[in-house]
């Protein structure tokens, strides 16, 4: 290992080079997205701080030296305001207020202040595009012939297919976003439509109400010392919109807001079309597992091994053939996944505003890393991949011990979306163990009951994992102490691809003298490399060099110093 990281033991405030100037206010995060590693909090399950089995906000303070000894920039929280919580979160009932199973605004703004003091941002989780049934702006809609009150949803008299029937005595229906109890907050309609009159025009009283609160409620946490939102479907909000004309000008809109008004605040979306949602406003855009007209197929191509959550209209989607890239029986390729990134970056280019694609290790709808027969030490070659790649890295949480999918968990707060799709496997508890006193927080932190632990006596926790050199979490600090030193991994720096299959294989770089080599399979892999024999391991494990090639063992991976060879 040749990247230095920090010392092993945590301080109380870990040494971080980007540590802002003034403490307690974050450094300026989108002037840094080159460079940033997210990471993931679903905040119920992360850590439990008053002992009520639900992770809370106190619970990710008291946790917040371990993300920094990790080496992430930035964290983002799933839902975290007030909601009946029958969609865990995503069915919001106050945006302005957070549920108390998680605290209160005051202890939103002590971890804003804690994590700014180590260096780190916090995003929250922005649902743009509905409420809950139970917000008082609904109750308020119910009840009221005001249209900037009433029509900030969408209302018909008459029953209209994926309407919901209104609740009380208003009589109509409603048009729900997601679940029936998340009635789609109103942002107007890119065509009209006489047979359907509850079309209204994007700057109708109603929409245009809703554009005001958008704003209220991002400066409202920004005010409380947050550094930028992730927008939970972020292309919901103009309906019959083709080709998100109307969407992309309204979030072209607040993002000129956002940087005339809050400079150095970012938003990224949950859109899945980076090629898209980027020229549109948006900091930066996930390649995800739905999106792009394929249902992201590119993102699924390289992970999906039908061992966690499956959707059954991909089996009506996708090629017959398709295997995963990262499986150990080889039958994948990484060539879908490279052509969508290659097309947003391309688009991202033209645009002119800036902007990068993300790449997340999985997340709270999708399966994990590790999943079915696909193990941790299998797993590596992906997180090489997150952390290697010309894009903005999301580790999910838990993805860096190795935490699975659990097959089996009861599904809870709506996290089953048809009988194959059930995301609650990806949403137990972080796995921390039997941390000593005063290791990345007091040990009366816990560990949350939320959903069943991982039942296998074996699962992977940081505790165990901590002290052992070659375990997957001092792989995954590895990588990313070497994606902040090397100013070849940023994501603005070139990729030249040389191989999509096995070995995936690819070049860093202005000079492309940094060679990132992958073999997520069970049978070795060789390729032609000039200059091989010189270079210098980085991070390695079952390679072998030749004069002009590299050879990696079953699950082998490297990253090579091609410039050592040359000096």
């Amino acid at each position: 290992m040749t990247i230095p990281t920090a010392s092993p033991e945590p301080t109380a405030e870990p040494a971080r080079p980007d540590a802002p100037a003034r403490p307690g206010a974050a450094a300026d995060l989108a002037s840094r997205l080159d460079r940033v590693v997210l990471y993931q909090i679903y905040p119920q399950s992360f850590a439990d701080a008053n002992g009520d089995g639900i992770g809370d906000l106190p619970g990710v303070v008291d946790r917040l030296d371990y993300l920094a000894w990790l080496g992430v920039d930035a964290i983002w929280l799933s839902p975290c305001f007030v909601s009946p919580f029958a969609d865990a979160g995503y069915d919001v009932a106050d945006f302005l207020t957070i549920a108390p199973r998680y605290g209160t605004n005051d202890d939103l703004a002590r971890l804003t202040a804690a994590a700014h003091e180590r260096g780190i941002a916090v995003l929250l989780d922005l649902v743009a595009g509905h409420t809950s049934i139970e917000h008082p702006w609904f109750a308020a809609a119910l009840a009221s012939t005001d249209p900037a009150v009433r029509d900030r949803y969408i209302w018909s008299d008459a029953p209209v297919e994926g309407f919901a029937p209104a609740p009380g005595g208003r009589g109509g229906f409603y048009r729900p976003n997601f679940f029936p109890v998340q009635p789609a907050l109103n942002y107007g309609y890119a065509r009209s439509n006489p047979a359907e009159p509850w079309r209204q025009p994007i700057d109708a009283p109603g929409p245009a109400a809703n554009r005001v609160a958008l704003r209220e409620i991002m400066a409202h946490w920004f005010r409380l010392g947050v550094d930028g939102f992730r927008v939970d479907m972020a292309s919901s909000l103009v309906k019959d919109d083709p080709g998100f004309v109307e969407t992309g000008r309204l979030w072209l809109e607040l993002r000129d807001w956002l940087d005339r008004e809050w400079p150095g605040r970012i938003i990224v979306a949950e859109w899945g079309d980076p090629k898209v949602s980027v020229p549109a406003g948006f900091h930066a855009d996930f390649i995800l597992q739905f999106g792009a007209g394929n249902e992201g197929l590119a993102y699924r191509s390289l992970f999906e091994n039908g061992a966690g959550t499956v959707h059954e209209i991909w089996a009506t989607m996708d090629p017959p053939d398709l295997a995963p890239w990262a499986d150990a029986a080889g039958r994948g390729d990484a060539a879908l996944f490279v052509e969508a990134w290659r097309q947003a970056a391309a688009a991202i280019a033209a645009a002119g505003r800036g902007g990068v694609v993300g790449l997340p290790t999985s997340n709270h709808d999708f399966t994990r890393l590790v999943a079915g027969p696909r193990d941790a030490e299998q797993a590596r070659a992906a997180l090489v991949l997150a952390l290697t790649w010309p894009a903005m890295p999301a580790i999910y949480y838990g993805d860096e011990i190795g935490m699975r999918y659990v097959p089996g968990t009861p599904s809870l707060e709506g996290s089953r979306l048809t009988p194959g799709y059930d995301r609650a496997g990806s949403r137990t508890p972080m796995q921390w163990g039997a941390l000593p006193d005063g290791r990345f927080g007091p040990g009366t932190t816990g560990e949350s009951v939320y959903l069943p632990q991982d039942p296998d006596p074996q699962r992977p926790t940081v505790a165990a994992q901590y002290d052992d050199e070659d375990s997957l979490l001092r792989f995954v600090r590895e990588l990313i102490a070497l994606r902040h030193a090397d100013p070849r991994l940023v994501a603005a720096a070139p990729v030249e691809v040389l191989t999509t299959r096995y070995p995936f294989a690819y070049l860093r770089g202005p000079d492309r003298d940094l060679a990132v080599v992958l073999n997520p399979r069970s049978t070795p892999a060789r390729i032609d490399l000039p200059g091989a024999g010189g270079a210098a391991l980085v991070v390695a494990r079952g390679c072998a060099l030749e004069p002009h090639g590299v050879r990696l063992d079953s699950f082998g991976y490297a990253v090579l110093d091609l410039a050592a060879g040359r000096r």
